[in-house]
Formats: C-alpha cells, structure tokens, sequence
C-alpha cells in the first residue's frame, strides 16, 4: 500500500519535472535564435558536451563557446522549433537525470533532430550533452550516403 502511494506521488510530480527540464530546453532555443551567447551558454552545464552534424563536430562546453562567439557578437545566432520532444526523467532516488530527443524545424535545414540529457544542479536543470542530427527520410537514406562516401 505505501509502496503503492509513493509511486503514485512519483508518476504526478513527473509533468512538473519534465516541464522544468522543457523550460530549459526552450531557453537555450529562445537564446540561440536571438543570438543571446551569455544565456545561451547558461543552460550547459561547465562540462558540457555539443555534438553537431557532422563527424568532427565533438565540442567541450569552451570548445563550442569559442565556434559560436563569433557569431553570437555579430548578432547571428540560428534557430531551431521544436515541433515535438519527449523527455524522459530516469527513475532514480535524486530525479536529477533527464533525457531527451525532439524533432526540430530549420529554415535551412528542414527537420532536424536534437537529443541528449540534462542534470539537475543547485541552478536547475542544465544541458549535460546535446546531440543535433539531421533527419535523413529512410528512402533517401542510400543517396545521402553515397554523397558522403563520394567525398
């Protein structure tokens, strides 16, 4: 019966945790669309890791901090809608990991993908890694891959 109620109290405080952690999200979007660096780069935590699109693209938090600078303080900054996410808050005693994958629109790129995980800090929730890939439709998965091997 106990066992029973703390689950119940766990699955009802789940849309809370998870809207946090969708606050967060949302924040380092809003952020990068305006090209806002500084409240960009608060929503990482200090050892955060950025992989981007292509193979060589494996940024520390101060790696990807130096790449984006530049055009950040030249008012350039991109933005990516989200247009669907889950988040997942792992069930461990702290409810302190969270992950996540959502499909985003690009006006250059069309759908893209996001996904990775957040810890929960003394400041909220904080992007620990985040992963942007593109969405390559199966049936033109083979033609996206030759081009690359072509290079």
């Amino acid at each position: 019966m106990i066992a029973a109620a703390l689950m119940m109290l766990q699955l009802s405080a789940a849309p809370a945790e998870t809207a946090s952690v969708e606050r967060t999200l949302d924040a380092m979007h809003a952020a990068a669309s305006v090209a806002d660096g500084e409240a960009y780069f608060a929503t990482f935590t200090s050892d955060a890791r950025f992989i981007g699109t292509d193979a060589g693209e494996r940024w520390s938090l101060p790696e990807f901090r130096a790449y984006a600078t530049p055009y950040f303080s030249q008012g350039r900054g991109w933005t990516y809608r989200p247009t669907a996410r889950t988040v997942t808050i792992a069930p461990i005693d702290c409810r302190c990991i969270a992950w996540f994958d959502e499909v985003l629109d690009n006006d250059a790129y069309g759908t893209t993908r996001g996904s990775g995980v957040l810890r929960l800090t003394d400041h909220g929730w904080k992007i620990e890694q985040y992963v942007l890939s593109f969405a390559v439709p199966n049936d033109k998965a083979r033609a996206v891959v030759d081009a690359i091997k072509a290079d």
